[in-house]
């Protein structure tokens, strides 16, 4: 089973940026979930949002 949710090494992977920037879009992207009053974990965020957001098809099929 695929992790639903992503890390900012992760994130920086992904983005090829550095996992400071990735915990930066973690925050951002937490705080547009918490303002739609879904539960949010600090350093984390749901991979299927993520994937959404950023534009792009999750390759490990998690839906």
């Amino acid at each position: 089973m695929s992790k639903l949710m992503m890390n900012a090494a992760e994130v920086a992977s992904i983005m090829d940026c550095s996992e400071r920037h990735g915990y930066a879009v973690i925050k951002g992207l937490n705080e547009e979930l918490k303002a739609k009053g879904y539960i949010i974990r600090a350093g984390r965020i749901p991979r299927k949002y993520f994937f959404e957001r950023v534009g792009l098809e999750d390759q490990e099929g998690v839906s």
